[in-house]
């Protein structure tokens, strides 16, 4: 009976003291686990993020593209005819030499002509009878007189201006021609040159008038090259 009485005194005392020791070393594990988790707060983890998006702006690489434009843009600005609507990318500015728009210039192709004849030079007032070898004499030597409107010069093609006339055909005493290419001035107003110097040689001309209506307007205008 005594025995038995031992036994299960040192049974009772074995759990108790297991117990008591868990309970030690559950509370030691938690105490430094809190240590370690205080030397780094929740602060520290929202430290480093705005570090690293406050860098993006500075990375000069983001602004290489800048170097292809070469400072020129096109605009698309035609309210202000007494300059180039926009200015292309790789075109010379105004204000240049004449010795680098033409070098400029020659890289870019002349409006495409379909008389190659030579021009008919006469004083405005003029009476020449009204015939196609006529109109494209005479328009030839537009081309030439009032010839900062187009872009036959490689000093012209230099700042922009690329545009062009050309003959098309007869409506009655009306000459139609066309327009193409990126002119400076409202394309009215070039048609308007070309319609006067014409017809002060050629009293016969009715109008000069445009193939096709579009070719007067804004659009056609920022479209072409």
């Amino acid at each position: 009976m005594k025995m038995t009485t031992s036994l299960l005194f040192l049974l009772v005392l074995f759990q108790t003291s297991t117990v008591v020791s868990f309970s030690i070393i559950s509370s030691s594990l938690s105490s430094s686990s809190s240590s370690c988790c205080s030397l780094r707060p929740k602060s520290h983890y929202y430290q480093s993020s705005p570090l690293y998006l406050s860098e993006w702006s500075n990375f000069s690489a983001l602004d290489d593209d800048d170097d292809d434009y070469d400072n020129n843009t096109d605009t698309n600005d035609n309210d202000n005819f007494d300059g180039p609507p926009g200015k292309r990318i790789g075109y010379a500015d105004e204000n240049d030499s004449q010795e680098y728009k033409a070098q400029i210039g020659s890289t870019i192709p002349s409006p495409e002509l379909s008389y190659h004849g030579e021009g008919i030079f006469l004083p405005q007032g003029s009476v020449l009878p009204l015939t196609e070898e006529n109109v494209q004499g005479v328009l030839q030597a537009c081309r030439e007189e009032i010839g900062t409107m187009f872009g036959y010069s490689a000093e012209n093609r230099g700042v922009g201006i690329t545009g062009g006339v050309d003959f098309v055909d007869f409506d009655g005493p009306s000459v139609i021609v066309t327009l193409k290419g990126r002119f400076w001035h409202q394309r009215t107003t070039v048609l308007e040159r070309v319609e006067k110097y014409i017809q002060g040689r050629i009293p016969e001309v009715v109008e000069v008038i445009v193939e096709d209506p579009w070719e007067l307007t804004d659009e056609a205008n920022d479209a072409a090259y």
